[in-house]
């Protein structure tokens, strides 16, 4: 076999080779390409998962009139606790919870057994005493003009009416006591201080009552005036001095969602409490109806005047760190800027920034704390306000 019949046989052959071995490598090379590029995606996918997301909005320009919303208390405008004076037992109540009474109103009747009888006896014991000043004034007449005669010596005359001077000392002793047993016997009977609603009875007919207030149990009603509503709200300190150059307020209680009372600022604290850092600020609503009822929650709207210029952020984008009190920007690049602000009025949910921001950047609502300068994050839903 020659040569050229050797190699036109081998060719074939070359040729399966040569195809089996290209579709190998191209084979070999899709594979490794495909896992890079799997690769370099989960790569970037791991990358995306990592990043911190946020939510941002942008600040309101300017600071416009601003309802102040602040939580209050609610107390009526007068209350006390009626005790009473004397000892005795309940002999009958007038007045149960929720009554209306007035001024000098009988609200309960106690008696008092041993201070009758105190007085019986100290009533008679005055009887005696006025004979012994009559009868000791006679004497002292008497001696007095026989003194004339001398009849009698100055001696017994000076006896008869120092024996007088005594007697009325002594009578007058009498009638301060008669008095003060009087007095008691008429706290027998108990009265209304003042017009209003009777919140509480602590009493049943048969109850052992002590006088004063010292004993347990003694406290006998809780006298409440509710025509006017005291509304006590703390203002704080960098309002103190807007809500102080204020005349009316708003208040709105819990019992009836969404109405506005009109209420009127009648005094404050004149300063501010160090510990809480706030301003007592008492705000007068008219409850004629006696619909408002004391010890409700309320909130109290104050309308500010228009303040310095800068803007509006809610509060829950600030940060409070070492550094001072911070906002997360978010740049073009996805990239975090801690920015230092100075905070102007706080209007409860929203505070105002008067310096650090422009008011077009994308600032990060409720910041993680792990936010680091020049991290990047992921935006997941940017807002305008």
């Amino acid at each position: 076999m020659t040569e050229k019949q050797q190699t036109s046989h081998s060719r074939p052959g070359y040729r399966i080779v040569t195809a089996i071995l290209f579709t190998l490598v191209a084979a070999i090379v899709g594979q490794v390409s495909s896992r890079l590029t799997a690769s370099r995606q989960l790569e970037a996918a791991t990358h995306e998962l990592a990043l911190t997301p946020v939510n941002v909005t942008r600040p309101l320009s300017g600071a416009p009139a601003s309802l102040s919303l602040l939580p209050a208390t609610v107390q009526p405008y007068m209350a006390t606790k009626i005790y009473a004076r004397t000892n005795g037992y309940l002999l009958k109540w007038y007045a149960d919870i929720g009554t209306e009474v007035r001024k000098g109103q009988l609200l309960a009747t106690i008696a008092s057994p041993e201070i009758d009888s105190q007085l019986d006896a100290a009533n008679a014991s005055l009887r005696q005493v006025e004979a012994g000043v009559k009868l000791a004034q006679i004497t002292a007449g008497r001696y007095a003009n026989l003194s004339h005669t001398n009849a009698v010596a100055q001696q017994e005359v000076d006896q008869a009416n120092h024996s007088l001077q005594g007697q009325q000392a002594t009578l007058q002793a009498s009638q301060a006591g008669v008095r003060r047993l009087k007095q008691l016997q008429g706290f027998e009977k108990v009265y209304a201080p003042f017009d209003g609603v009777i919140t509480s009875r602590k009493v049943e007919v048969g109850n052992l009552i002590n006088a004063g207030g010292s004993a347990q149990g003694a406290e006998l009603f809780q006298l409440s005036q509710i025509r006017t509503l005291r509304v006590f709200v703390s203002v704080p300190e960098n309002c103190a001095g807007a809500v102080q150059a204020l005349r009316t307020a708003q208040v709105e209680f819990a019992q009836s969602p969404g109405k506005l009372h009109p209420g009127t600022i009648v005094r404050n604290a004149q300063s501010i409490d160090p510990v809480t850092r706030t301003l007592l600020v008492e705000v007068d609503v008219p409850n004629g109806a006696g619909r408002l009822l004391p010890g409700s929650y309320a909130n109290v709207r104050f309308k500010l005047a228009q303040g310095q210029p800068g803007a509006v952020l809610p509060g829950n984008a600030l940060l409070f760190r070492g550094e001072g009190q911070q906002v997360a920007v978010v740049k073009s690049d996805d990239r975090i800027e801690l920015r230092n602000v100075t905070v102007g009025t706080d209007f409860g949910p929203t505070v105002q920034i008067v310096a650090g921001l422009t008011g077009e950047e994308r600032v990060v609502l409720n910041p993680p704390d792990s936010l680091l300068q020049g991290q990047r994050v992921k935006v997941v839903d940017a807002k305008k306000n």
